[in-house]
């Protein structure tokens, strides 16, 4: 059903609001999935195949925990992150930053060992629109082949983040 108040059109399921349409054609959907992440501390000398610990900013729906997303409908999303990583070892082969889902891995990768010495900072992107069944996740790992696990996540320096799309 969906009643009109003060130009702003409301569609409701039972009692609860799903969609507004507002005066100026804006539409908002409260019980739309999507998050921001970030860590809450910094995480030093991480190791391979380490989760990148994030608490959320925002979580419209509450489908973020323990560093994961859960997708509550099966759908296209879109997901997003930036993680910067400081004083990584040129001795590793590669280093990258994995968004690993249920169904694939999303992954931005630095040839690391082709530098001339240990990047202060390397920053990794990765942006794509997956595919996700109802209760498949999504979380950010780091991988680094060789060297030493020296590699520092300063928390200010990621964002971890995602939203229902169709």
């Amino acid at each position: 059903s969906h009643s009109s108040l003060a130009n702003v059109t409301r569609f409701r399921v039972n009692a609860t609001e799903t969609m507004r349409i507002h005066a100026i054609g804006a539409v908002t959907m409260p019980l739309q999935p999507a998050f921001m992440a970030r860590p809450s501390t910094a995480q030093s000398n991480i190791a391979s195949g380490t989760t990148i610990a994030c608490v959320e900013v925002f979580d419209q729906n509450a489908d973020f925990a323990s560093s994961t997303f859960n997708a509550p409908v099966a759908g296209r999303y879109q997901l997003n992150a930036t993680v910067r990583i400081d004083n990584i070892d040129t001795a590793a082969t590669y280093t990258r930053v994995i968004l690993k889902t249920s169904n694939r891995n999303y992954d931005s990768i630095f040839d690391v060992d082709g530098a001339a010495s240990d990047p202060t900072y390397w920053t990794f992107v990765v942006a794509t629109l997956a595919d996700m069944d109802a209760g498949d996740t999504a979380v950010l790992e780091f991988s680094q082949n060789g060297g030493t696990a020296q590699g520092d996540i300063n928390a200010n320096e990621v964002a971890f983040s995602g939203y229902l799309v169709a």
